[in-house]
């Protein structure tokens, strides 16, 4: 017997809403039976994990401060994978985002006077993710080099590189010793709501709402879908396969800039260490769980974020070990990403024909 894996045409409704609760409950019987491992009572720590994320006006805004570099890196994502491009580089386009909006906002505030300063640092920080990402779509496309390899790799330039400026040249004097760059002045910071949370969480929902249709409702959309099912069938209908690729990397790689741009303007007001966290690696998780929609991937990010937030609260209120709230993390993540799996492909067994019946098939 062997195990065959089919494309699912179409999904029911029935599947969509079974599949991801079910994995939902398996990922919390698991998640539960590790508490009781270590002694925990797994209601008090999912208690804990809820409160700690959405129930005080703190918690929510730092799961929002985490939920908008994961909204907009998961969107760019998603982006590329429709087209079957898979960028892995986001971390490295967050990172080099952030260090242009950083240059901007510290360089040339004088050549743009008061707010316009941090318009110009978003620009900064969208137009260099959109370059970082388009040189591996410029090699896919024209030496058909591997861009997973090449996204992959470019990530740790970009942090190197950020690293040397914010440990090197633009290191702030009186930091009393810490890396980083000097504050920002406030007219390039971006505005807050609460808390921590800031303004980039409105263009985030907005983004992907006008993804969404951008997908759904335009010509280019079209050409894209039809690219990520066939660049063979693109190319018989006159698409512009290389040209819609590139393009669609780039803004894909701008996203993630914009994601790093509003990390520094919105959170540190500079440059320093820590810029990302993994976002651009956990935004693989967000197009994934959110099957490359982008109306799925605000509450996506926005879970996840949550899972993080409340991670951190059960370490300290729960008094469990550290690693504890990332391992809750994955045990709650791979039964749901695993039920994503069932979603979009069709399992079934396929009896093995022997090589002697092959033959006397053949001979037949």
């Amino acid at each position: 017997m062997t195990i065959v894996f089919e494309k699912r045409k179409s999904t029911s409704v029935p599947a969509l809403v079974l599949v991801p609760l079910i994995s939902f409950i398996v990922s919390l019987v698991l998640t539960a039976i590790l508490l009781l491992v270590f002694g925990a009572d797994p209601l008090k720590t999912f208690g804990a994990m809820a409160k700690g994320a959405f129930g005080s006006i703190h918690g929510f805004s730092e799961t929002l401060v985490k939920a908008i570099p994961l909204m907009l890196t998961g969107l760019g994502v998603a982006i590329a994978f429709r087209l079957k491009f898979w960028n892995i580089g986001a971390e490295g386009q967050l990172t080099l985002g952030g260090v242009a909006a950083a240059g901007v906002a510290l360089f040339l505030e004088k050549a743009f006077p008061g707010r316009s300063l941090l318009f110009a640092a978003i620009l900064g920080g969208v137009i260099a993710g959109a370059l970082w990402a388009g040189i591996p779509a410029l090699l896919k496309t024209a030496l058909k080099v591997d861009e997973t390899l090449v996204t992959l790799m470019m990530n740790y330039i970009a942090i190197l590189y950020s690293e040397f400026l914010y440990y090197g040249p633009w290191r702030d004097p009186k930091g009393y010793g810490f890396p980083g760059s000097r504050i920002f002045s406030e007219a390039a910071w971006l505005p807050r709501i609460f808390g921590r949370a800031h303004a980039g969480i409105w263009a985030g929902l907005a983004l992907a709402a006008i993804l969404w249709v951008v997908f759904k409702r335009t010509r280019w959309g079209f050409e894209l879908q039809i690219i990520g099912a066939s660049q063979k069938a693109a190319r018989y209908q006159g698409i512009s396969v290389e040209r819609n690729i590139i393009l669609a990397v780039m803004l894909s790689g701008a996203l993630c800039g914009l994601a790093g741009s509003f990390e520094v303007l919105g959170i540190s007001h500079r440059l320093q260490q820590g810029l990302s966290i993994g976002y651009g690696y956990t935004a693989i998780i967000v197009a994934w769980m959110s099957q490359l929609n982008p109306l799925a991937v605000p509450f996506v990010a926005i879970a996840l974020a949550g899972l993080a937030t409340g991670g951190d609260q059960v370490q300290m209120v729960m008094g469990l070990p550290a690693a504890m709230g990332i391992v809750m993390q994955g045990l709650i993540l791979f039964p749901m990403l695993a039920g994503s799996l069932f979603t979009e492909y069709r399992i079934r067994t396929v009896r093995a024909v022997s090589k002697t019946a092959c033959v006397e098939h053949s001979k037949e």
